[in-house]
């Protein structure tokens, strides 16, 4: 039997689940920064949503499809234990609750309320989980196969793949599904250019997702045995490398800037336990180059309306960071080893795999059962009709 954790681990890892608890208002401000004026309140609204149904859908479906565990014991015997599951079950959420605030930013200003929060039940109970228990639970022997076959698990010590890959993908195949906003592409190809409506909100949420990010990675020890202060000054230069290829690839533009620490992070989440400093210095500087050079493709070239970039920052950079543990963990290049660059490139496809079938499979069926879209007079005002004014007034109204 597993000895009980002590009580500074359940203060450790409850920090960390504050402090990403935390993050979830970067992802609203950024949100809120990003979208149009009229569509501000709908994004905070929507994310404080989503992540109390992502509560209710990981506690009694989502934790038990990863872990095999429950909390329908009586009070008393959940009060008699050292504290540490709960705490680390609240952890976990605010991992889990990370995928619908991710696809939110992309499906962002044309999406129906009601179903995005039938959405975030169904990914945050079966689709994140199932990918999460594979990965970090050791289910279905992919691991124990790649483990054989390779000499190492597919490792993602803080979620590029399982987490930011996953949220990135389903964010994808959401917006594939629901088509761009009215207006921004015409049929003779032109774009029509949705600047952000508040810079400094942008950039709040990304400083507020920044500094939150360090209880996100280095707080995935979750026991204090088990931290490392290579963690937090790999995440530290990733931050800074993605930041400058942002600055540079963007030609300063503050959006760009401000995603490009957020790239990052996201890329290092995977190999921040593995690499040597300048691996990931590297790792995030890719990451930020990457963001800037394929959110400006997917928006002018291909002509898919992805708000807040969330497939080129979440998907991609989460997908080359699950690669880049492969490579710069590599005791070859001064990390630590013990790790497969063919089990990392099969284990990053097996998330994007199940991403894109999970998030087709969910929103095809809301797509079909109860509609995506908001219908176009509720989409032209800005206000989802199935959230209601707060006041008659027109002060009031002008805010939703």
């Amino acid at each position: 039997m597993e000895p009980l954790k002590s009580s500074s681990d359940v203060v450790f890892i409850l920090m960390g689940a504050v402090m990403v608890l935390a993050m979830h208002s970067g992802f609203a401000f950024l949100e809120l920064g990003t979208v149009r004026r009229k569509n501000q309140v709908n994004a905070l609204v929507k994310i404080l949503a989503d992540f109390a149904v992502s509560t209710i859908a990981y506690f009694f479906i989502g934790y038990g499809v990863a872990y095999g565990a429950h909390f329908f014991a009586p009070a008393t015997e959940l009060a008699g234990k050292s504290g540490y599951e709960l705490v680390k079950f609240f952890f976990l959420l605010t991992f889990a609750a990370a995928i619908p605030a991710i696809v939110s930013g992309g499906i962002a200003e044309r999406a129906r309320f009601h179903a995005q929060l039938a959405a975030t039940f169904l990914l945050v109970s079966l689709v994140y989980p199932f990918f999460e228990g594979i990965v970090w639970n050791d289910h279905y022997g992919f691991q124990a196969w790649l483990e054989a076959a390779f000499g190492a698990k597919f490792h993602d010590f803080a979620g590029s793949v399982v987490v930011h890959a996953v949220g990135g993908w389903i964010g994808l195949a959401a917006v594939l599904l629901l088509g761009a906003r009215r207006g921004r592409y015409s049929k003779t190809g032109a774009v029509a250019a949705h600047p952000p409506s508040s810079i400094p909100f942008l950039a709040l949420g990304a400083w507020i997702l920044t500094v939150g990010w360090f209880g996100f990675n280095v707080m995935s020890a979750q026991t204090l045995e088990k931290v490392s202060g290579l963690v937090a000054l790999n995440s530290l230069m990733a931050m800074a490398g993605g930041t400058l290829a942002a600055l540079v690839a963007g030609r300063n533009d503050p959006g760009f800037v401000h995603n490009g620490p957020l790239a990052g992070l996201v890329a290092i989440c995977a190999g921040s336990d593995l690499m040597h400093p300048v691996g990931a210095l590297a790792t995030g500087a890719v990451a930020g180059g990457l963001f800037v050079v394929l959110f400006t493709v997917t928006q002018n070239r291909w002509k898919i309306d992805d708000v807040l970039g969330v497939w080129p920052l979440h998907g991609l950079c989460g997908a080359w960071g699950g690669i880049a543990a492969g490579i710069f963990g590599s005791a070859a290049l001064g990390g630590m080893g013990g790790v497969s660059l063919a089990s990392q490139a099969i284990g990053t496809g097996a998330g994007i795999a199940v991403a894109l079938t999970g998030g087709f499979a969910v929103y095809g069926l809301l797509k079909a059962t109860m509609g995506l879209r908001l219908d176009p007079e509720s989409e032209f005002n800005g206000a989802d009709l199935s959230l209601h004014r707060i006041s008659a007034s027109p002060e009031r109204e002008t805010l939703w």
